[in-house]
């Protein structure tokens, strides 16, 4: 099957938070809106009919995963990333930043540190912070355009600190980088050497480029097993963020009971019944639809070069992963909410501004790219235009 990832569908007036939230987040109604990370296209058929044999079912009582549920996981990932895994190491959940905020709850105390390597996605840093815990923040070295770990600054902090967690993102939001093995042990084994439990977002894993290679934090080294937990969703990968369903895999016994106990708390305990159908028609049934979706991002991804190669003050820091794009816009010399005037403003576009993701990103732009080349074409020419009319 062909899937056509051109056509524009009409999200007005379907209560999305992308479309329809403009002003009551102080925006303008006339933006075109490329900010959130959901993408403008409709699932995987299979995914539909399937929610749609449910729906006919008529009944939504309590629900919970079968072996079939986790055989379908485990085969995805598998295959899709060399990574083996247990149905019984799962915890599923609403969505990777509630596990996340459930796992710090569950593992620290008020006032513990917690490490992030920013410029990052964002939540990592209000999840520290409105819990309660001391935000740690180890900056992303820029060479470039190309983003490394800064290990020395990283590992000091740590030790002053007494640092408890740190939060990975991988690949990583918004800078794309897709961590290498040799990265990620060293990291590893910082945290190990410290004793810092790491918290792995993998929600991204599902799109990288070229010769790069997703690597799962768990399977870079032996003694990493017990020290991580490795957060997934197929919310990203087959855009069903609205369906809130993740897969939590912690190999750790102690540390699975503790966040198992922390969700208790919360008074969480069934997922939803049509993430949960969704989630299993997507692994088992979506491939082809992802792999030409790729194709399809990796040639908007293309014209975006193409229309910033010739850009004045404005370049591209090149992905490695995601379908969220970095633009360095530090060479037109403006300050952040000069930044943001041009942008919303006089370009007509509602994009997340860098500065949110942390101090390293002053200058920079986030653009989600997952939308039909028609409309990735009219947000690139408006912003030709306004960087033009400076």
């Amino acid at each position: 099957m062909k899937y056509d990832f051109d056509r524009v569908y009409n999200r007005k007036g379907t209560n999305s938070l992308k479309y329809d939230f403009a002003t009551r987040r102080g925006k303008a109604e006339d933006l075109l809106p490329l900010w959130v990370a959901d993408m403008d296209f409709r699932a995987p058929d299979e995914v539909i009919s399937a929610l749609k044999e449910k729906a006919e079912h008529g009944i939504f009582g309590y629900s919970a995963p079968d072996e079939k549920y986790y055989s379908v996981l485990h085969d995805w990932f598998l295959k899709r990333h060399g990574w083996k895994t247990q149905s019984e190491k799962f915890v599923l959940t609403c969505g990777v930043v509630f596990s996340i905020c459930a796992l710090i709850r569950a593992l620290t105390k008020e006032g513990d540190a917690v490490i992030i390597c920013q410029p990052v996605y964002y939540p990592f840093a209000e999840s520290v912070t409105d819990n309660g815990r001391k935000l740690i923040v180890s900056e992303l070295k820029n060479d470039n355009g190309n983003y490394t770990v800064d290990f020395a600054d990283f590992e000091n902090k740590i030790i002053k600190n007494k640092v408890k967690l740190f939060i990975l993102c991988n690949p990583h939001n918004p800078v794309g980088r897709v961590w290498m093995k040799d990265e990620l042990e060293r990291l590893g084994d910082i945290c190990l050497k410290h004793g810092v439990f790491v918290i792995s977002d993998e929600i991204h894993s599902d799109f990288v480029y070229g010769e790069n290679k997703h690597i799962v934090f768990s399977t870079v080294k032996d003694e990493f097993v017990q020290n991580c937990a490795i957060c997934t969703a197929p919310t990203k990968t087959f855009n069903i963020a609205g369906l809130h369903i993740a897969n939590t895999y912690i190999e750790n016994d102690s540390v699975r009971k503790k966040f198992i106990k922390e969700l208790d708390k919360q008074g969480y305990s069934q997922p939803n019944i049509a993430g949960l159908v969704a989630c299993q028609a997507a692994y088992e049934f979506g491939e082809s639809w992802l792999e030409q979706l790729k194709e399809y991002l990796t040639q908007n991804l293309q014209l975006v070069r193409e229309f910033v190669k010739d850009m004045r003050g404005v370049s591209l820091i090149e992905p490695q992963g995601t379908y969220l794009v970095w633009l360095d816009c530090r060479g037109l010399n403006l300050s952040d909410n000069q930044l943001a005037d041009l942008f919303e403003n006089k370009a007509k576009l509602w994009v997340d501004d860098g500065y949110i993701f942390g101090q390293g990103g002053s200058g920079f732009e986030r653009i989600n790219i997952a939308c039909p080349r028609s409309v990735l074409r009219t947000a690139l020419e408006r912003l030709d235009a306004a960087v033009k009319g400076i």
